[in-house]
């Protein structure tokens, strides 16, 4: 990884964590995301699986979406993604770099577009999407599901640039 310093994300993504992206920028509708490639991240190619390339541009576009709302407590309200068209150009290999953009918001929508760049600058994947705003989730039994604040918002940490 690069030395530029990386920010905790602004929610708790388990499986975010796990695939180990990193958040380097958020704000003023842009965020940027990265992610070293390790085998488990490869396909049959030895090359980043489109999973990966989708899920980094998916959280690369929803962290650009959530920016515009950095001034509020926990970032406001969470993203749910409603439709994701995504381009593959060429083969992810190395360092990969997400940068995902709000182009126009509504009260409760947000369109957005994200771009993979290869360790070589050169682009590897293209994405626009669609995301609702939401304050909780309806899960089983139409329970609301409420959005798993960072640690470090929760408890009145620094909230990333």
């Amino acid at each position: 990884m690069s030395s530029k310093t990386k920010l905790s994300f602004p929610v708790h993504i388990p499986f975010v964590e796990q695939l180990g992206f990193e958040l380097h920028s958020m704000g003023e509708g842009v965020a940027e995301l990265r992610v070293d490639l390790k085998e488990g991240h490869l396909n049959s190619w030895e090359v980043a699986h489109g999973g990966v390339l989708m899920t980094l541009l998916d959280v690369a576009m929803a962290h650009a979406a959530r920016s515009i709302h950095r001034d509020q407590p926990g970032f406001g309200p969470g993203v749910v993604t409603i439709e994701m068209k995504t381009s593959f150009m060429r083969p992810g290999e190395g360092e990969l770099r997400a940068i995902g953009k709000l182009l126009h918001r509504s009260t409760t929508m947000a369109f957005c577009e994200g771009s993979v760049l290869g360790e070589d600058g050169k682009l590897c994947a293209h994405a626009t999407a669609t995301f609702k705003y939401l304050k909780a989730l309806p899960g089983r039994g139409r329970a609301l599901k409420p959005l798993q604040r960072s640690e470090s918002l929760s408890d009145g940490g620094e909230h990333p640039a």
